[in-house]
């Protein structure tokens, strides 16, 4: 039985090598003092028993294996002589160290194993022969139960010592958790050795010492069955126990919901706090209590308003009493989990203090659980490090000095005093887990769904009186605090993404819960006409298909003269209800024009159902956040070049070769999937390099622009025209067998001479054609285009010797005709 030797500390070292010299002690006193009765026994005992040694069954805890070696070693207390029982001890755990191992063992593993039986079984040698014992007529069976108790320790107090010093801890609970339980296995094979040193001495004699083996095996095959169970069962224990990690996961996932700014905070917490509670020696069950108070030590927040909670400045006192009973809404959902170990007092009583000041209960010093006074100081230290919403992020060193300054007042100082060794520490573990966690899909618009039974509320707006508006404060305040949660919410979602349709989606959500509307439009200037970029609400296809010309229509106006309009008319907008059979509630509008760095981007339109539903506030919200819009826009737009120009070709806007190959081998999908063929055309001008170096690129590119717009133009809706760079193109057409192909390259060819006949007068361009089909040329991308290219080079060989009689005249008399 033995442990893995990683990296071991000087101690473990020193104890390794205090026994490797006490076991060449044994070792020579062993080969000094040899005798043997019968080298014969001796050596067919021997051959059974490195057969045996093969037998090796692995111990649930620990990473050694147990063999049958210790049973002859204990036959042979009985049997041998002290020399034959130690050299073949050693011996057998040699061989044993390098027989059937799934890799080669360092040497000092080897020299631990080897000194620590020998040490063993030198020891067990004498507690059979002990003085005391013989000379009181001990019974056999009973100095064997002490020889084998002597071996059991031997055996196992050295590795539990070596463990002990390599992982820092006692060597008494490494010895009784990963060692103790398998005492029953020696005294099981004490009982075998015995019945086999009786069966020696019976009248048969030595051979029947054989009649143990098959009991042997049985007693390896029914612990190799009984150690198959505990695995099984320890797998049913981790899952068990992975499940309830994941469900306290879950339940930090609800926080994160409703306090968007806990998510990497709790995080950050749980690494710092798990680090902290190993550094203060917690027990088991308290680390693993703090672990998960960690995660959910604000779990009490879903009973605070989100108001309060994502409040962007200092709360009032009222404000603050609602906060204060989180921990113990906390504790109270969590008392329902029954959590294994005390994760809910660690939860109830985080806001605490040391001094007595904090709260639910005003609890000071070690009344406040360990747990607790930690997770305390660990969580002010990361909120005072992380932006808050009305804060930035004071710097790391910063935030330590203010804990320090509060220990012995809220903190604890034996926490505070390990939390200051080891904050750096501890920061560069925190980065290194953040963004691991799972969010929420919080911000998603579902848009399925009819309209609840009682109807939507009416969203129109009232005049009202002087008097009525003035006994209405209270509904005042509340708005004003809503509409700066909302800016907030707003600013705090721009940016977050590049997708263009995302941000302006999770905009027009927070848009309609400040302003009502039922619909809204972003119109993107390109070129000088507004296209519609997002469209939600009423009237989405109607507007969808509009084309706003820069200062016509309400929206058109708004662009060019960068100028607002409140309570407009939708049905200005340019062809929006030309068509009688159309139909629209809509009958306001305010828009608003969006300006990016490089001036106007377009503008965005908010439309209603009523008549002047919308009001100058209205329009000042949209106003304050115009510019962030049309910022986030114009990184988008941006954004979506970049991706743009990283598949199309600059020049002919056709597919390059990187998307080619994309949407190759998405036709070959499809194609395997359903059965159809596919064609492969790659198509190459003949003579491009003379009109290039004798007119120049540029007039080259018009040539190849010609060619590109022509393709696409004699191609299907859902065929495929690529440039793979120069003048080769390439076309997919999925569906087009073979027998129908040779009209389809008639008529690209048509359309090249065409193209030639229209810039070279007198003369035409020709292309060369090579096509490869799927699947009777080939089943992956790179062998059909390599097919279709060695088909297209062969016929450009061929036109190029038909064509070798026409001389240097004629070319130049083909160029001059270049427009």
């Amino acid at each position: 039985m033995t442990p893995d030797l990683g990296p071991l500390p000087s101690k473990a070292r020193v104890c390794i090598y205090v026994m490797t010299a006490l076991a060449l002690g044994v070792l020579v006193l062993a080969a000094a003092n040899w005798e043997s009765s019968d080298l014969l026994e001796y050596g067919s005992l021997l051959m059974v028993a490195i057969f045996s040694s093969g037998m090796r069954v692995s111990v649930p805890g620990v990473t050694g294996t147990l063999s049958l070696t210790f049973l002859f070693v204990l036959f042979g207390v009985i049997e041998l002589t002290p020399a034959e029982t130690v050299t073949m001890g050693t011996l057998l755990t040699l061989i044993q160290c390098y027989w059937n191992q799934p890799a080669r063992p360092r040497p000092l593993k080897v020299i631990f194993n080897v000194a620590s039986i020998a040490l063993a079984v030198d020891l067990a040698e004498r507690a059979y022969h002990l003085s005391w014992l013989m000379s009181r007529h001990a019974d056999p069976s009973l100095r064997l139960a002490v020889a084998t108790a002597v071996l059991f320790l031997m055996n196992t107090a050295p590795a539990a010592l070596v463990i002990a010093l390599s992982e820092k801890r006692g060597i008494g609970p490494v010895w009784r958790e990963s060692f103790f339980w398998s005492l029953p296995y020696y005294l099981g094979g004490a009982a075998v050795a015995r019945i086999a040193s009786l069966l020696a001495t019976s009248p048969v004699g030595y051979p029947t010492v054989l009649v143990t083996g098959p009991v042997v095996y049985l007693i390896y095959r029914s612990y190799r069955l009984y150690l198959a169970r505990l695995e099984e069962e320890r797998k049913h224990a981790e899952a068990v126990s992975s499940l309830h990690l994941r469900t306290i996961e879950a339940l930090a996932l609800a926080i994160e919901a409703k306090d968007h700014t806990t998510h990497e905070h709790l995080q950050r917490v749980q690494v710092y706090a798990t680090a902290l509670g190993e550094e203060l020696d917690l027990t088991a069950d308290e680390r693993e209590a703090l672990r998960a108070a960690a995660l959910l030590h604000d779990i009490g927040k879903l009973a605070v308003p989100e108001h309060i909670i994502s409040k962007p400045g200092r709360l009032t006192p009222e404000e603050f009493d609602k906060m204060k009973i989180h921990p113990i809404v906390g504790a109270e959902i969590l008392e329902r989990v029954q959590f294994p170990y005390p994760v809910v007092p660690i939860v109830r009583a985080h806001h605490e203090k040391w001094d007595g000041t904090g709260y639910p209960y005003g609890l000071s010093g070690e009344d406040i659980p360990i747990g607790a006074r930690i997770l305390s100081a660990v969580d002010c230290l990361d909120a005072l490090a992380t932006d808050r919403q009305y804060r930035r992020a004071l710097p790391l060193d910063e935030a330590m000095k203010i804990v320090q300054s509060e220990s012995g007042k809220a903190f604890d100082p034996r926490v505070v005093e390990v939390l200051s060794q080891r904050y750096m520490e501890l920061e560069h573990k925190a980065l290194a887990t953040d963004g691991e966690g799972s969010k929420l899909s919080t911000e998603i618009k579902i848009s399925n769904g009819l309209a609840p039974a009682a109807g939507f509320e009416s969203s129109a707006n009232c005049e009202r009186t002087t008097k009525e508006a003035s006994m209405d404060f209270l509904s005042s305040i509340g708005a004003a605090r809503q509409e700066v949660q909302a800016l907030f919410e707003i600013s705090q979602d721009l940016g977050n993404s590049l997708s263009l349709d995302e941000t302006l989606s999770v905009l027009a959500v927070r848009l309609r819960k400040i302003i009502p509307h039922h619909s809204l439009a972003i119109w993107v200037r390109r070129d000088d006409v507004l296209r519609p970029d997002y469209v939600s609400g009423d009237d989405f296809r109607l507007f969808s298909a509009l084309e706003i010309p820069v200062g016509q229509g309400l929206s058109g106006w708004v662009a060019e003269n960068r100028k607002p309009i409140l309570n407009g008319n939708p049905s200005v907008e340019p062809g929006y209800l030309n068509d009688p059979a159309k139909f629209s509630t809509l009958r306001s509008a305010v828009a608003v024009p969006l300006e990016g760095v490089n001036g106007v981007l377009g503008a965005m339109t908010l439309y209603h159902a009523e008549r002047d539903a919308f009001t100058k506030d209205h329009l000042r919200i949209l106003l304050a956040i115009s510019s962030k819009i049309a910022l986030s826009i114009e990184n988008a737009l941006r954004f979506r070049q970049v991706q743009s120009s990283a598949t199309t070709d600059y020049l002919t806007s056709l597919p390059n070769a990187r998307s080619l190959f994309l949407q190759l081998d998405s036709e070959l999908s499809r194609g395997r999937r359903h059965g159809t063929p596919l064609a492969i055309l790659v198509l190459d001008l003949n003579g491009f390099k003379l009109v290039n170096d004798r007119y120049g690129h540029l007039e080259g590119n018009k040539v190849l622009h010609a060619v590109a717009s022509g393709l696409k133009l004699a191609c299907r809706e859902y065929d495929y025209v690529a440039r793979m760079g120069g003048d080769e193109f390439v076309v997919l057409l999925p569906g087009v067998s073979q027998p129908d192909i040779e009209a389809k390259i008639a008529h690209f060819r048509g359309v090249v001479r065409d193209i030639g006949r229209e810039l070279f007068s007198g003369n035409s361009l020709t292309v060369s054609v090579g096509v490869a089909h799927f699947p009777t040329d080939g089943h992956d991308a790179e062998q059909l285009l390599s097919e279709a290219d060695r088909r297209m080079y062969k016929e450009k060989r061929s036109n190029q010797s038909l064509a070798s009689g026409v001389d240097a005249a004629g070319n130049a008399k083909w160029l001059s005709t270049v427009q």
